[in-house]
């Protein structure tokens, strides 16, 4: 069976933006210590594979910071020039102030920025033709879809929403929406549809079927499968499209499909997490005391009382703790009781608003993290009588406290704002993914990614 091999997965995708950045980058400045008067980074000298090496790592650290590999990003054309522009202002302040690891500075300093134009003008150039000619369909992965009809909407809607897939037919039975193209279950010939259109994946949901419907739908799978078509779960399939875990985990059976990560207790990881833990708070700590002279007068002009506050809190296995922050609502801000922050809260101050946006109102939690109450990153820790709320309406919200509390995490780096109960239970199953998921790689990906939060101002 012939399937379509010209498109591009979003891990594929992400990797050719990285080798083809450094590639690009590597030949200008060739092109230019050649055939320009630029000598900053000399191709002649014994030390050049280590300043590319320096370079291409500047170049990956920063662009991931800056959004660079965001394929979202890398569909804008605004927000294309603004992560090249942030990214390499960054990758040449770093490398010309690093000098033990990069060249000498020039005597000439007009090579500085002959040096920043020869990383950013390739870059942005190769970037708008990945846009025009690598995203667009030819290079998305061909869908199929199968789902009863009840199900089927929110499987199209998944699809659409995730711009990297290109959706060939749904095969239901009933037409769920119109702009769509529809084939009936019972007179569909799946291993036609697939050979005819090349499909990349079969998308299924058997719930909702009758169980003779599901025993065709078996055998026909399993055909497909013999023949090297992937076949994805829609659970699957959700997880891999938004990162947190579908609603219909949260069931009965949840332990069918909701698992500690494996390094929930491998102790190497463990260590080195709390390691991690410690040195970050101590680093957060000193940045604090070089901070606070500033923090304390803008709060006495404008935020006009105590500097600190304390709240209780719900850590690890339900045990209560003292949160430290720096205020950034009115004095008054509870007197009617506790209430969730929103978006444009009225009760948050002018400066309030700065120390939130820029995540400062959170450092004085590396003080819990050095006294092992929370951690760097895990599940925000919320109030008692909030979570008594939330379990209550949420009856699978307690399990994100088998973990400790963090000053950042999975879904404060995706869904910032939670303000309804249906909103919270979607940060929950951003929390339960972190949790199932758990490990260094996605560890390093939040910490990035909440840096990006504060360099941008995304904070609340």
């Amino acid at each position: 069976m012939q399937k379509k091999s010209s498109y591009l997965d979003v891990s594929e995708r992400k990797l050719l933006l990285k080798v083809v950045d450094i590639f690009v980058v590597c030949i200008s400045l060739w092109l230019a210590n050649a055939y320009l008067e630029f000598d900053y980074v000399n191709f002649n000298n014994d030390n050049i594979v280590k300043w590319l090496i320096i370079i291409a790592a500047y170049l990956l650290l920063f662009g991931e910071i800056f959004q660079s590999y965001n394929l979202v990003v890398s569909n804008n054309r605004f927000l294309i020039v603004r992560s090249v522009f942030l990214t390499v202002l960054a990758v040449t302040i770093f490398y010309v102030f690093t000098p033990f690891v990069s060249p000498s500075l020039p005597e000439n300093r007009l090579q500085i920025i002959y040096f920043y134009l020869i990383l950013s003008l390739p870059i942005l150039l190769w970037r708008y033709l990945y846009m025009f000619l690598l995203f667009t369909p030819k290079y998305f992965k061909s869908i199929l879809i199968i789902g009863h009809s009840s199900r089927i909407e929110k499987l199209l809607n998944l699809i659409k929403n995730d711009g990297f897939h290109q959706l060939i037919t749904y095969i239901s039975d009933k037409k769920a929406i119109s702009d769509e193209k529809f084939t009936e279950i019972k007179a569909s010939n799946i291993n036609e549809i697939v050979r005819k259109n090349q499909i990349t994946e079969v998308i299924i949901s058997t719930q909702g079927f009758t169980d003779e419907i599901n025993k065709i739908l078996n055998e026909k799978v399993i055909s497909l499968f013999e023949k090297g078509v992937n076949i994805k779960s829609f659970e699957t399939f959700y997880e891999e499209v938004t990162n947190r875990i579908p609603k219909e985990y949260l069931s009965n059976d949840f332990y069918k499909n909701i698992n500690f990560s494996s390094n929930n207790n491998n102790r190497l990881y463990l260590t080195f997490h709390r390691t991690i833990d410690i040195v970050i708070s101590f680093v957060g700590m000193l940045f604090f005391l070089g901070v606070i002279p500033f923090v304390f007068v803008g709060n006495l002009i404008a935020n006009r009382g105590p500097l600190f506050y304390g709240q209780e809190r719900v850590g690890k296995k339900g045990k209560i703790f003292r949160i430290l922050k720096l205020r950034s609502m009115v004095t008054d801000a509870e007197k009617n009781g506790a209430v969730w922050a929103t978006k444009n809260d009225v009760r948050i101050t002018a400066f309030g608003k700065f120390l939130r946006n820029t995540r400062l109102d959170e450092i004085p939690q590396f003080y819990n993290i050095l006294k092992g109450e929370m951690s760097i990153i895990g599940p925000r820790p919320e109030r008692p009588e909030f979570v008594k709320n939330l379990a209550q309406q949420i009856p699978f919200y307690k399990i994100r406290h088998v973990i400790k509390p963090g000053l950042t995490g999975w879904a404060q780096v995706n869904y910032p704002y939670a303000n309804t109960m249906e909103e919270q239970e979607i940060k929950l199953r951003y929390d339960l993914y972190y949790i199932k998921e758990r490990n260094t790689f996605l560890d390093f990906k939040i910490l990035i990614q909440t840096i990006t939060t504060v360099l941008f101002f995304k904070g609340q």
